[in-house]
């Protein structure tokens, strides 16, 4: 919910998903989903990947713990939809305390009610939370080292039956395609049993599209076969300045890519890096100042690597959008 925005839930249930969160002392919401935004948007890069895969199976479990990390990219991480949470800002701020209480001083609360305060802290306390974190690290690690990966292998990300029997829920770890979909890779063996908590308990569902499932899997089996997907050429219209400024004078997300216009309007809400990031590329802005062509943004550089690793996904979305070839 909070890394991925897969769905939204309610005030009561986001407090009630904060103190189990909380239990599990990973850290807070905050600190928690920086990170893992990180790890999404540059995977297996072993500068800025937190616990990148290409680093060794090892380090992605537990070794980067004991580093002192430089995450140099996290200021292009979007942090408004959580800073402007009040569960979030809350839990940040008390994080310590609440986790204690949850994570140990409640089950050993939980054990005096039958007598046995010692054996809640030890079992529903320590070897709970030991449990818990291996589980999660085993999504680092495990998760990119051994498994299926019948959509996409841009990255490490694989689907790993164990991994789904441990977490009830991230068997389907090649949902790296699509970053937005609840129950993003739908699967008989590895679908997650813990989707069906959202389902019936929060709103405002995103599933991974029909066609970008189907395009992964004939992208993936053209390649296993050694050969490339050929791509239909779509006839889109050539514009010109004046055809660019009256169509962003629409209130339309215009963005340059490759010399070609994306409109970018409807994907706003979607965009795993936020609508700040997008609308900071916008022309809109620009031409509406009537500024000249030469000071115009290119988000080209930002798409192939400069704030972003790209999937082959990720570039069938961008081509899907494409409105116009820009002359000149």
């Amino acid at each position: 919910m909070y890394s991925h925005k897969s769905f939204r839930a309610s005030l009561p249930l986001r407090i009630v998903l904060a103190a189990l969160g909380t239990a599990a002392h990973q850290g807070s919401i905050r600190w928690w989903c920086l990170r893992h935004r990180l790890h999404h948007r540059f995977t297996d890069d072993p500068i800025h990947d937190p616990y990148a895969a290409t680093r060794g199976l090892f380090y992605s479990h537990v070794g980067w713990i004991f580093y002192k990390p430089n995450y140099g990219k996290l200021g292009f991480i979007e942090t408004d939809d959580l800073d402007n949470d009040p569960v979030v800002r809350i839990q940040h701020r008390y994080y310590h305390l609440l986790a204690l209480f949850f994570g140990f001083c409640l089950p050993a609360m939980a054990g005096y009610l039958w007598g046995d305060t010692l054996g809640g802290f030890i079992w529903g306390g320590l070897v709970a939370r030991i449990f818990v974190w291996h589980c999660t690290f085993f999504v680092n690690s495990l998760a990119h080292w051994n498994g299926l990966q019948p959509y996409s292998d841009d990255n490490t990300s694989r689907g790993n039956l164990i991994l789904a029997l441990l977490t009830c829920g991230e068997g389907n770890h090649n949902f790296h395609v699509s970053l937005r979909g609840f129950n993003s890779i739908r699967s008989t063996i590895l679908h997650p049993p813990s989707t069906h908590f959202p389902m019936t308990s929060a709103r405002s569902l995103r599933r991974a599209k029909d066609e970008d499932i189907k395009d992964g899997l004939e992208h993936m089996r053209m390649k296993d076969q050694g050969k490339l997907l050929v791509e239909e050429e779509r006839d889109i219209p050539i514009w010109t300045h004046s055809d660019l400024i009256n169509s962003a004078a629409k209130d339309r997300c215009l963005i340059l890519l490759d010399g070609y216009i994306i409109d970018a309007t409807k994907y706003l809400s979607e965009h795993p890096g936020g609508s700040k990031l997008m609308r900071s590329y916008s022309l809109r802005s620009v031409i509406m100042r009537n500024a000249e062509s030469d000071t115009w943004p290119d988000a080209s550089l930002a798409f192939h690597g400069g704030m972003n690793i790209h999937s082959w996904a990720a570039n069938q979305q961008m081509k899907r959008l494409r409105v116009a070839k820009l002359r000149n």
